[in-house]
């Protein structure tokens, strides 16, 4: 896919485990809503311990049955794309942070082998 190659935007969404949209958890919903959206894709990862945007402490817990842990979901593409989604997560989130970076992709290989 050689359009993932070049200048791009790196586009980080901060939020918490327990955030929802419509019940549904929200890392979801944003996940799909970048697939509708036609975006290259999105990694979503999951922190054992920092500070929210309420500037407070949350921490995995091995005993705890449910906790709220931050999230932090990651996509690079297009900066038209990247613009265009940007306006759809306003519409879905409630609280977060989002940061927006250039980023320069040099390399991308696909699982076949082939690389761009």
């Amino acid at each position: 896919m050689k359009r993932l190659l070049g200048q791009k935007k790196l586009l980080k969404i901060y939020i918490d485990t327990d955030d929802k949209y419509h019940g549904k958890p929200l890392w979801e919903v944003i996940l799909q809503k970048a697939k509708e959206s036609g975006l290259s894709g999105a990694t979503v990862y999951k922190s054992i311990s920092g500070m929210g945007i309420h500037s407070e402490l949350k921490s995995y817990n091995i005993i705890a049955l449910s906790q709220s842990l931050p999230l932090v979901i990651e996509i690079i593409d297009a900066p038209e794309k990247i613009e265009t989604f940007l306006e759809v997560l306003d519409t879905i989130m409630d609280e977060g942070l989002v940061t927006l970076s250039d980023v320069e992709v040099i390399r991308y290989k696909h699982k076949n082998g082939q690389k761009d």
